[in-house]
């Protein structure tokens, strides 16, 4: 375990290169030290941020008066002879793998592509950390974590406990769970149940159809998935490349509104529409976000921030900007669609110390 002390900028920890400095940062190699270092900022009433990879967190340009943990764990164990819970997964054989928070998500979708694990290899490129793929039920491309996670061993800081959640009980909904948004819960491990096999899932995305020349419902080999999942998430400034500042991002800056089949009906006829169950449609962000007048490097006379260049969903530092600027652009798009088509983007990442 390490710790600084000082006025240490959040700014090199998130992807953003955003924010501004913490009292203190705690870098964490072990469950053990990671659970210490929660508690013992517990018993004294300091606050605690705890950071992954930094990914999906826009954080204030005063910064953080308290504790940042910084989670490096590391560890990887595999249960080839784990049951399942399906007959259809016991048919064709499952592994159970755990992971630490601390291990990095794309080199752990790496690894199962690697081995012939099918389960997550269309969430490949997607920048974090494991711990935080079941905060926010992480999804991409069709895939989306709760199809895989098996439990999330976590520690409850309110009972000053290890508590194991079972999938069912992680109430995981589109880019939610119990865990978001929720300070009482330090994730430490998490299991995803995986297949076995050089296919991979049935395609869902026909984006990524097209891109494999294969039908929507069909599989491809495992390694052509996630080249193909690479390439497309690379066109659009998706893949972390510190000369990029398209990648300079917290990602999708805003979800796909999940809205109402009347709202859903106001739309343009144009407008993106997928079933989202219990009545509900879900429409596209990125499209209501261009048709609402804001292109790809949109920046409103802002010099330091802008729309990525590849994607409009994704709100960039053009390398020396503020939170506040980053804030500014974001409140613009919001209010532009909700103008334009009456629909309210809801942010993505995690906001500190700041809001929209």
């Amino acid at each position: 375990m390490s710790t600084r002390v000082g006025t240490v900028p959040l700014a090199e920890l998130t992807t953003l290169r955003l924010g501004g400095p913490a009292t203190r940062v705690v870098e964490v190699t072990s469950e053990d030290e990671l659970i210490g270092a929660v508690r013992d900022c517990d018993e004294r009433g300091e606050p605690v941020l705890v950071v992954g990879g930094g990914s999906n967190l826009v954080v204030d340009d005063a910064g953080f008066a308290g504790t940042v943990v910084l989670v490096a764990t590391r560890g990887i164990d595999v249960d080839a002879s784990a049951s399942c819970d399906s007959d259809a997964l016991a048919a064709c054989g499952g592994v159970l793998l755990t992971a630490a928070a601390g291990e990095p998500w794309d080199d752990l979708v790496a690894y199962t592509v690697a081995n012939e694990w099918p389960g997550i290899e269309a969430l490949s490129g997607i920048p974090g950390l494991v711990g935080a793929t079941p905060m926010q039920n992480v999804g991409a491309y069709g895939q989306e974590v709760a199809q895989t996670v098996w439990t999330v061993r976590t520690y409850d800081r309110q009972d000053r406990r290890v508590r194991t959640f079972a999938n069912a009980d992680c109430r995981f909904a589109y880019r939610d769970s119990r865990f978001k948004g929720s300070e009482r819960y330090v994730i430490l491990t998490v299991s995803y149940q995986l297949r076995e096999g050089s296919l991979g899932l049935p395609v869902r995305y026909a984006e990524l159809a097209r891109r494999l020349g294969v039908a929507v419902g069909e599989r491809a080999p495992l390694g052509d998935v996630r080249a193909a999942v690479l390439a497309l998430r690379t066109g659009k400034g998706m893949v972390l490349d510190a000369a990029d500042h398209d990648t300079w991002s917290a990602g999708s800056f805003f979800t796909n509104p999940v809205l109402t089949e009347a709202q859903a009906a106001a739309l343009p006829d144009g407008a993106p529409r997928f079933p989202a169950g219990d009545g509900l449609v879900k429409s596209s962000a990125a499209w209501l976000i261009e048709h609402a007048g804001f292109r790809r490097g949109y920046s409103g006379g802002r010099s330091a921030v802008s729309l990525s260049t590849k994607h409009t969903l994704a709100l960039t530092n053009r390398g020396d900007a503020s939170t506040a600027e980053l804030l500014s652009l974001a409140r613009e798009v919001r209010d532009g669609v909700r103008s334009a088509f009456g629909v309210e983007l809801t942010p993505e990442p995690r906001l500190v110390g700041c809001a929209l």
